[in-house]
Formats: C-alpha cells, sequence, structure tokens
C-alpha cells in the first residue's frame, strides 16, 4: 500500500522569487504598451539613431533622451503590438538629456506618470527598452542610489549637472535610452538615459523638474533658461556665519565671466553665494534650478558673503544662449 503523500510547508524562498515575478510582470503588462522602439534620421544612409520612447499624452507625445534624437531628420515608432507611426520631433533639451517627439496617431496608450522624489534606496524598479534592438525587453532591480548627479553639455561649451539622478542595477543597454524606469505599481518615474558601468544604470528622474522641461519642450520645442555667468561648487560655511544662516554651505564663485550677468552685478570670484532671493542654495545644482524663464531680464538679489560680510548684489539675468 503506497504510503500516503505528505504535503511540506511552502519554501520561503520560492514564495519570494514567485511574488517578485508576479510584480515585475504585472509592471511590464501595464507598461509595454506605452513603449516605443524609435528609429531616429530614416533615409539613404539609413538610421542615425535609435533608442526607446515612453508615450505621456493620448495625442501622441512621447519622451525619449535628447541624445537618441540628436541625428535628426525623420524618424519613426513602432510598439509591442507591431503598429508604426512615423514621427515628429518637436524639441530636444541636450542639458537635460530630455526629448519630445509626437507620433502621427490618432490615440495612444500613455503611461501613468509617477513621482520620483518619493523613491527609496532599496525599492524594486522595472526597465522597460529596446536594447541592442531587442524590443519589448524588460528587466528589473532595485533604486540602488538616489541623489546622483549626472554631467551634461550642449554645443555651446554649456554645462550643467542633471540634479538628484536616479540610480539602479537594472540591466541598461544601448536602445534603452529613452525608456521607461517604473515602479512596483507601473507608475513611470524615470526616463532611462546612461549606462555608467557593469552594472550600473542611471533614469532622469520624474519630478517637477523634469515636469516643466517637459511641459516646456511641448509648448515651445526648447527650455529657455536664465544665465548669470559663473562657475561654481559648494563651499562650507564658516560656523558663526552658518549658525545664523541655518544652513551649512553655500556656493563659492570660482570664475565670473566678463561681460555677464553676474560681472555686471560686481560678483567677484570668491565670493559665496548664500541666497538667491529668498531661496537659500548650498550647492551649484540649487542655484541652476532657479534659472528658470520667469527669471529672464528680470533683477534679482544675490546675497553673498565676501570675506567676513554679508552683501546683497542685484543682478539681472539673460537668457543662455
Amino acid at each position: 500500500m503506497p504510503e500516503p503523500i505528505v504535503s511540506e510547508p511552502p519554501d520561503p524562498e520560492v514564495a519570494a522569487l514567485d511574488a517578485y515575478s508576479s510584480i515585475v510582470t504585472a509592471v511590464a503588462e501595464k507598461i509595454l504598451p506605452s513603449v516605443a522602439s524609435l528609429r531616429i534620421g530614416r533615409g539613404g544612409r539609413g538610421f542615425g539613431g535609435a533608442g526607446s520612447g515612453v508615450v505621456i499624452t493620448p495625442d501622441g507625445f512621447l519622451v525619449t533622451s535628447a541624445h537618441v534624437v540628436a541625428a535628426g531628420g525623420a524618424a519613426s515608432a513602432s510598439f509591442i503590438d507591431g503598429t508604426e507611426y512615423d514621427v515628429d520631433i518637436v524639441g530636444a533639451d541636450t542639458l537635460s538629456d530630455l526629448a519630445i517627439v509626437r507620433a502621427r496617431a490618432a490615440t495612444l496608450a500613455p503611461a501613468k506618470i509617477g513621482n520620483a522624489e518619493q523613491l527609496k534606496v532599496g525599492q524594486l524598479v522595472v526597465a522597460i527598452g529596446n536594447p541592442l534592438g531587442f524590443s519589448g525587453s524588460v528587466t528589473s532591480g532595485v533604486v540602488s542610489g538616489l541623489g546622483r548627479s549626472l554631467a551634461t553639455a550642449d554645443g555651446n561649451g554649456h554645462r550643467r549637472f542633471i540634479e538628484d539622478v536616479i540610480q539602479t542595477d537594472a540591466a541598461l543597454n544601448p536602445g534603452n535610452s529613452g525608456g521607461a524606469l517604473a515602479d512596483s505599481r507601473a507608475r513611470f518615474i524615470g526616463v532611462n538615459t546612461a549606462v555608467a558601468g557593469m552594472g550600473l544604470g542611471l533614469a532622469v528622474p520624474m519630478n517637477s523638474t523634469t515636469q516643466a522641461i517637459l511641459a516646456a519642450l511641448m509648448r515651445n520645442g526648447r527650455v529657455r533658461r536664465a544665465y548669470l555667468g559663473i562657475a561654481g561648487g559648494t563651499r562650507p560655511l564658516p560656523p558663526p556665519v552658518a549658525e545664523r544662516l541655518g544652513r551649512k554651505a553655500g556656493v563659492e564663485v570660482h570664475e565670473v565671466v566678463a561681460g555677464s550677468p553676474a560681472a555686471g552685478g560686481q560678483l567677484r570670484a570668491g565670493d559665496v553665494i548664500v541666497s538667491v532671493g529668498d531661496v537659500g542654495v548650498t550647492k551649484a545644482g540649487d542655484l541652476q534650478r532657479l534659472m528658470v524663464e520667469a527669471r529672464i531680464g528680470a533683477k534679482l538679489t544675490l546675497t553673498v558673503l565676501r570675506k567676513d560680510n554679508l552683501l546683497n548684489l542685484d543682478v539681472v539675468p539673460v537668457e543662455l544662449k
């Protein structure tokens, strides 16, 4: 007589893996229809660029990386269901490595946009894109770092740091650029932008700054920024000043460009900017974040530490060209 089958208690590790797989699968099912494979610069010489894009509005707007569309020219977007549409490049901003394109489609399925400011290190994320030409590829990992900076530059020699970049160990490869980084609830929380090394991918966060850049690109095809004309970096404040201001650092001016608004406002190398208007600044990213379109041509008061004295200097930013 056969022995009765004894049921074993479920293996916790197997259960955990099943739960992990279920989350990744559910995220992929929701996000994949919103991720396109982009081909840029279609013509007699082939394609000038390739990457991914994510649908953000039903009427055909997609976000991608600026370096994906750098080749310009005609373009196309193909989706996981086999549909393909011609695409117009609406605008690109190299200093944030973001671009907007628009598919000539009646309606598309937009991704649900999340808020990267709510992410935590160790949180599960899923990357979806078209690496090495393999469309609809899905990888998963965790947020391995937050608050990173990514240096960018445009063709005019202007440099900028993309702040609060998301670092992930979800595998990214060429072609993933412009694709979606999603959280476990299938919310689009980052634009995959760079492979910084083995097991190290970076994504531009979907936050208020990125949303403003995308809105400007959709509206005007470009991003207007205010320009002071300085180069600088973080410098600790003397303890008495730090205690008085309630912060430990400011932005030291390393260089003032001749003929710039900063020069006109009597800013000097060695000055430490501690506030712009009534907003405190502690690093270059704080300063550049405040140089928005509304500041162009408007008087702006900078509070600076010069030797042991706090001074108010008025500058009038111009448009960054």
